[in-house]
């Protein structure tokens, strides 16, 4: 955030999320919402899209809502392409004269329909330059219709269409890498991730791609406690090991640069992250060591990989 602004202050900036929305306790998609508007600079207005998830299901009951913003529901698959019409119409309305105030323009999608389901719109909408951001609240699901896997999921996690038992070891397939994939299209801005203790990482990022000239992406930790199956009361605790165990490094693109924010003194083995999720309670049984192991090497790897891009 800018070095003007105390954390006390940005802390204490009016929620642009109001309360008594329907989100489950111990969300992390909320959270998230909440940190990322808070980059938004006192005057501005905004436009938010929403694509079909868990939070637009929970915080947008028609004729009822918990945005304070102008806010589009639109479907699963489109988030991308309505917010970058939005921003079309608006540029054109500001040349003319008919609109004066300063609008920014940021769309909030899960991982379904971010990863999978949105991808094509959001790489349509990156590739053409649009001035908004994207935010991806990553829960590693389609959490809102049943926990099924996504490709954001993670290595062997126990989901409804991969579940872990006598025949599978959860989902097969390592997670997609999608900030870098966004990164690779020379948008303006991409950063990745998550609570930390003070929230000040995610609070700069969000004020970075918010006032980025040009397409931004923010990919948000933020954890399921029905899908991941932890307390709710642990949130930050696991945000905490997803970071010091380099399973969520991070990092931000800026302009044609890659930048590490944070490296752990000790990274920690993954299993103390894996550990306190109900998810991969089946690779602690007897006989399945290799397969902790095997998620330890994709994300050495990816770590490696990473440090490479940053130099």
């Amino acid at each position: 955030m800018s070095e003007s602004l105390a954390l006390k202050d940005i802390m204490n900036k009016p929620d642009r999320l109001a309360p008594g929305h329907r989100m489950c306790a111990g969300c992390g998609a909320t959270i998230g919402v909440r940190a990322v508007l808070r980059g938004l600079h006192e005057g501005d207005h905004a436009v938010i899209g929403n694509a079909t998830s868990c939070l637009e299901v929970s915080s947008f009951i028609y004729p009822y809502t918990a945005w304070e913003d102008s806010y589009i529901h639109n479907a699963f698959e489109n988030a991308g392409a309505t917010l970058s019409g939005v921003e079309t119409a608006y540029k054109i309305l500001k040349k003319k004269g008919k609109v004066k105030e300063n609008y920014k323009f940021i769309t909030f999608g899960g991982d379904g329909g971010t990863y999978d389901i949105g991808f094509q719109s959001l790489s349509g909408a990156m590739e053409r330059g649009h001035d908004m951001v994207y935010v991806c609240y990553d829960n590693g699901a389609y959490m809102n219709t049943g926990i099924q896997r996504s490709s954001a999921t993670p290595m062997y996690a126990d989901t409804t269409t991969t579940p872990a038992g006598k025949v599978s070891n959860g989902k097969p397939q390592y997670r997609k890498d999608l900030a870098s994939i966004i990164a690779e299209h020379h948008v303006a801005y991409v950063g990745q991730t998550t609570f930390t203790k003070d929230f000040k990482d995610i609070h700069r990022k969000s004020e970075a791609a918010i006032y980025a000239e040009g397409p931004a992406f923010l990919n948000v930790m933020t954890p399921c406690p029905r899908g991941w199956r932890y307390e709710t009361s642990e949130i930050m605790e696991i945000c905490r090991l997803a970071v010091e165990t380099c399973y969520w490094p991070l990092f931000e693109y800026d302009h044609g640069k890659w930048i590490l924010n944070y490296e752990p003194k000790n990274k920690l083995p993954i299993e103390d992250f894996l550990k306190p999720q109900g998810r991969f309670k089946h690779l602690f049984k007897a006989g399945n060591e290799h397969l902790i192991e095997s998620f330890q090497e994709e994300v050495d790897r990816r770590w490696e990989e990473l440090l490479k891009k940053c130099n």
